[in-house]
């Protein structure tokens, strides 16, 4: 049963991941492009054909095969990157679910309750974070890279046991102390850049926050649905 329960989700996320790609480029990589255009202070048609290594690396725009990390065209490294973080993290959320005794029936409540783990992943992945650490475009001021990451793992971890306690928890006192996990990470505060400065206009940097926030999850709710759908199908009990 494990076996069968690991290809299912490795095919949600990798369809879920492959998905991903064409969401991308409809809404978060203009805004990248554009964000770039901006880099040092000038319409530098140059910087947007260019591209940061960051923007290059997660998202791609332009397949020019010496910005490939991987000599596969920055296209093609989109392409594969997603396909890695989609089986990754299908892989995470079938482990969750298997964690906290979530099981799929068959039919549409599997779907419906994939779908609501789906949501449930963006919410502490993606939207938590973002009410104090939201998505930057390229050339946007960031704060020292260890702390930031340092600070959305902790707040994705107290996040995830918040939801918990919130959604599967019956006891009025556990939804309360679930509400303070979700909002501690906030009270503390998200690292600050040191220089506020940035040559990007506030209403790209606004509408890629927008954007990333749309395509993820759709991501999500994509993964999280294949993910019930499928591991509805898988016999229970049956030897792998």
């Amino acid at each position: 049963m494990i076996v069968r329960l690991l290809l299912a989700a490795l095919a949600a996320g990798l369809i879920a991941g492959l998905a991903m790609t064409p969401a991308q480029y409809v809404k978060t990589i203009p805004l990248i492009m554009q964000a770039e255009s901006h880099e040092g202070g000038g319409h530098d048609h140059g910087a947007a054909a260019s591209g940061s290594e960051e923007a290059g690396h997660e998202h791609g725009a332009h397949d020019h095969g010496d910005e490939s990390m991987l000599g596969l065209g920055r296209l093609g490294d989109t392409i594969l990157a997603n396909l890695v973080a989609g089986a990754g993290f299908a892989l995470m959320l079938a482990a969750v679910a298997l964690l906290t005794g979530i099981e799929f029936p068959a039919g549409r409540d599997g779907l419906m309750r994939g779908l609501l783990l789906g949501a449930g992943a963006w919410f502490c992945v993606q939207l938590a974070p973002s009410f104090s650490l939201p998505p930057a475009v390229p050339g946007f001021p960031y704060a020292d890279l260890q702390a930031r990451q340092n600070w959305w793992m902790i707040t994705v971890v107290v996040s995830g046991a918040g939801l918990w306690l919130i959604s599967l928890r019956p006891e009025m006192l556990l939804k309360a102390l679930g509400v303070v996990l979700i909002v501690m990470p906030h009270l503390w505060g998200a690292p600050v850049p040191e220089d506020i400065f940035s040559a990007v206009p506030a209403y790209v940097a606004s509408a890629y926050a927008a954007a990333s926030l749309a395509t993820t999850l759709f991501f999500w709710l994509l993964l999280g649905g294949l993910l019930g759908l499928f591991m509805s199908r898988v016999p229970q009990g049956s030897e792998a």
